[in-house]
């Protein structure tokens, strides 16, 4: 099976609009910029995302949301993105804002095919309401439902033509988790290589997960808060 594919915009066949996509990283480290410009120029509309962050107002997430193209968003934070609050408290866009821990596990569990599980973890907030309840050691703990997509993109340092995956640093968060969740999972590395070139020893995703790779190219790698040592 070659999973290799040209670009983003070839890697993304088969998107369509109403879809749910999981879209790895954290902050801006490490997330699939190439996918997402790929998808804005598409102009799919009314697309679930899920993901950490809803990106910034001229970057990531923040790109697609500019173009209201994203119906709901799942994240767990999203201060960083002023379109994002004004399409939220406007009622334009649908929000789920979850526990950061519960979206990691509820995206594990729907890589692992485990369709629920009880967590403490928002007990006693809002995000308990409607929510199954059990009392485990003594502690209340509430019912989440695993999470899954039409499409994951995720972004890794280097990737061979099998789709296994090396995540570098930061970007580990998320992208391994999503990478496993997907019906479908679209890779894009800043460096492709042939199968065996990889350490064994440190591939974080193995290729069995991932049906799409391809290498990117222009990234920026922004640096969503900048903060310096003062001068002496």
């Amino acid at each position: 099976m070659n999973k290799v594919f040209a670009n983003a915009k070839e890697a993304i066949v088969g998107v369509e609009d109403g879809m749910t996509f999981m879209l790895g990283g954290f902050g801006l480290c490490g997330i699939p910029e190439n996918c997402i410009a790929a998808l804005v120029e598409l102009g799919v509309k009314n697309v679930t995302c899920i993901s950490n962050n809803a990106g910034v107002d001229d970057f990531g997430i923040g790109l697609m949301l500019q173009k209201r193209q994203v119906k709901k968003m799942i994240s767990s934070y999203v201060g960083e993105n002023a379109e994002f609050e004004r399409q939220l408290l406007s009622g334009e866009l649908e929000v789920d804002l979850i526990p950061q821990g519960s979206l990691a596990e509820r995206t594990r569990a729907g890589g692992a095919g485990i369709p629920a599980f009880f967590t403490p973890a928002g007990y006693g907030t809002e995000i308990a309401e409607g929510k199954e309840v059990r009392e485990y050691n003594g502690k209340p703990h509430i019912l989440e439902t695993a999470l899954t997509s039409d499409f994951a993109f995720v972004k890794a340092w280097k990737g061979d033509k099998a789709g296994n995956l090396v995540f570098k640093d930061t970007a580990r968060n998320f992208n391994p988790l999503m990478a496993m969740a997907g019906k479908i999972t679209v890779a894009e590395v800043e460096e492709l290589v042939e199968p065996g070139e990889l350490d064994p020893n440190f591939i974080h995703t193995p290729g069995i997960f991932v049906q799409r790779i391809f290498q990117g190219t222009n990234y920026q790698k922004r640096i969503e808060q900048r903060t310096v040592r003062p001068k002496i």
